[in-house]
């Protein structure tokens, strides 16, 4: 007699999350209320309940970086690189032009630093 096993075949679909929001509740605006509330998610870069939910937990919604943010974000990035470039300098030509260089970015890197901070 052959004993067949049957092969258990994976449900698919999305793995279950860690921690699930089950519990539901409901709030009420006016017209004027739900489209300011709307706005304001919408320049925090977020979704409606998203939005509402940070403000429900922590009383505030840190906002996502702009475009202008991101242009001096791409700024940093390219310093790095430059950097780099200037450690490599200094090793093969001596600390004296490497240190100059690395000044005049890192004065640069300050003033960005200085304005991307959000607790201004």
């Amino acid at each position: 007699m052959e004993q067949t096993q049957e092969k258990k075949k994976g449900k698919g679909g999305r793995p279950p999350k860690a921690v699930k929001k089950e519990i539901r509740t409901g709030i009420r605006f006016t017209r004027a209320e739900y489209f300011i509330v709307k706005e304001k998610a919408i320049k925090a870069g977020l979704r409606y309940t998203g939005y509402i939910r940070q403000m429900a937990l922590f009383g505030g919604v840190i906002a996502r970086l702009n475009d202008e943010e991101r242009a001096y974000i791409k700024q940093l990035i390219g310093m790095a690189n430059n950097i780099n470039q200037v450690s490599k300098q200094a090793h093969k030509e001596g600390m004296l032009n490497a240190m100059l260089l690395f000044e005049s970015y890192r004065s640069q890197i300050d003033n960005l630093l200085n304005w991307l901070r959000r607790d201004k």
